[in-house]
């Protein structure tokens, strides 16, 4: 059996996480975080071993510290449990910064958790937004060399989401998509499922921003929260309480008057002592995303709105593409950025 008779592998690089599975499925098959974890004991080792001149005990180390790593879930639980592992993120803002960090992360993706031969499958590889010319060669020279895969197609991320809107009957692949992400947030117009380029635009706001912004709304009313827990329980009330709000205002009014209808309350439990702990939900559900649109109450630095940047971003693609830009605008997060499906 070829490669063309079987179901081609997926793999959607993130800054925070990453989606796997095979063509032709309804959903990934795993969602892991986009980390590393090496253990330093074996890089250390190698290290003295080069400047000693012991050419086989510097092998023996190169080889453990090859097998001796973890992805995802795992090494954050292992940089956790242990001391000698440390983390390390190969994504940066939508971006590749370390090469040889990404290609234990690939093989990790293809043999532990697909569990596939590469050589028996075509892969659909992903890449963000105004990705430099030479990350595409890079991930090429892998596949093929490292991993000799018969075929690569490597897709930019908002025209794979803008697809995924519509129907198998009908599918236009003309619109402007919001692309929020973990690391980096693009607004990227598609004419006929070619991207207009030169008519990108970016913005310094994230999902990761949201997190931070909510954690820092917790910190400040006082919520007794465990400094090293705060930000994931921050991350956690984004993707299960956020929302955003037509007039905010009223949102405000809304909890003032009937607060125990709009606040939510969080519970967790201390990683230290085990002991439980709780925190009230309130206005951080509708504050959060709103710095999408109201960005002068997080940095003063940006303070142009979301939907501004989108307006400027149509009137700078060609003229016979603005009416159908504005009539197909598709707004939705990755799972990269946390975000829940209300959230833009």
């Amino acid at each position: 059996m070829d490669a063309a008779s079987r179901p081609a592998v997926v793999i959607d690089n993130g800054t925070g996480y990453t989606k796997m599975g095979f063509a032709g499925n309804v959903e990934p098959c795993f969602i892991t975080p986009t980390v590393v974890a090496v253990n330093d004991t074996f890089v250390n080792q190698s290290r003295a071993t080069t400047t000693k001149g012991n050419w086989m005990a510097h092998h023996s180390a190169g080889v453990m510290a090859d097998l001796d790593f973890f992805i995802g879930e795992d090494a954050l639980a292992r940089s956790r449990a242990s001391s000698t592992y440390s983390l390390s993120y190969p994504i940066h803002n939508g971006q590749v910064e370390n090469w040889d960090t990404m290609e234990r992360f690939w093989q990790q993706c293809i043999f532990n958790y697909l569990r596939c031969d590469p050589e028996d499958h075509y892969f659909l590889l992903t890449e963000s937004p105004l990705t430099p010319p030479e990350t595409r060669e890079y991930t090429g020279e892998i596949m093929f060399e490292t991993f000799n895969v018969p075929g690569l197609y490597i897709a930019v991320q908002p025209v794979l989401a803008l697809a995924a809107g519509y129907t198998t009957t009908k599918c236009e692949m003309t619109g402007v998509v919001v692309d929020v992400g973990d690391g980096a947030t693009h607004i990227v117009p598609v004419a006929d499922g070619y991207v207009i380029g030169s008519s990108i635009r970016s913005i310094p706001i994230t999902g990761k921003d949201v997190t931070q912004f909510i954690q820092q709304l917790l910190k400040e009313r006082g919520e007794h929260i465990p400094p090293e827990e705060s930000f994931d329980v921050a991350r956690r009330v984004k993707e299960m309480y956020c929302y955003t709000c037509s007039d905010i205002v009223k949102e405000f009014n809304k909890h003032d008057r009937e607060p125990n209808k709009y606040i939510k309350r969080w519970s967790g439990i201390k990683p230290k002592t085990g002991a439980k702990y709780t925190c009230d939900v309130g206005y951080e559900r509708f504050l959060g995303p709103e710095i999408f649109f109201h960005p002068e109450i997080y940095n003063n630095d940006f303070t142009t709105p979301l939907h501004v940047v989108i307006d400027k971003c149509i009137q700078s693609s060609p003229i016979d593409t603005r009416r159908a830009l504005y009539k197909e605008t598709a707004a939705g997060p990755k799972k990269d950025s946390g975000c829940t499906g209300a959230c833009i």
